[in-house]
C-alpha cells in the first residue's frame, strides 16, 4: 500500500536574525529551508542572503532548489545585499519552472497582512 499522505502546506521565511513575520514558518539556516523545501509544500518562500558565518548562503539555497527541483509556488528575496539578491535571481530564473513567480525584492505590506490573516483564521 502506498502511502498518499499529503505534505503540510507552509509559507517559508528564511533569515538568521530577523523577526519571522506572522503566518510564515521560520528556517534560520539554509539546511533548515531546504529540508522544510522537502518535506512541506510552500507557497510563498522569502530569502536572505547573509546567513552568517559555516552556514549555506542564499545564493548556495537557491542552487540546490533548482539542482532538487524544490521549488515553492512564489518567491521573494528580501536580502539587503545587492550582490546576494542579483546572484539568486538569476540562478533561480534561469532554472525555475514557467509556473513559480520569482520576485527581485521583498514581501510587499499586502502579502504580509493576508498572509497574517490566513493564519488567523
Amino acid at each position: 500500500m502506498t502511502n498518499t499522505q499529503s505534505k503540510p502546506k507552509i509559507h517559508l521565511y528564511m533569515d538568521d536574525w530577523r523577526p519571522c513575520p506572522d503566518g510564515f514558518a521560520l528556517a534560520r539556516t539554509g539546511e533548515e529551508c531546504l529540508l522544510m523545501l522537502q518535506e512541506c509544500e510552500v507557497g510563498i518562500l522569502s530569502l536572505d542572503h547573509e546567513m552568517g558565518p559555516g552556514e549555506l548562503s542564499g545564493s548556495e539555497v537557491a542552487a540546490r532548489i533548482v539542482a532538487n527541483g524544490t521549488f515553492p509556488r512564489e518567491i521573494y528575496l528580501h536580502t539587503s545585499s545587492e550582490y546576494g539578491r542579483r546572484s539568486m535571481y538569476q540562478t533561480l530564473y534561469a532554472g525555475k519552472p514557467d509556473d513559480v513567480v520569482l520576485h527581485r525584492g521583498q514581501m510587499p505590506d499586502e502579502v504580509l497582512r493576508r498572509v497574517a490573516s490566513e493564519s488567523a483564521e
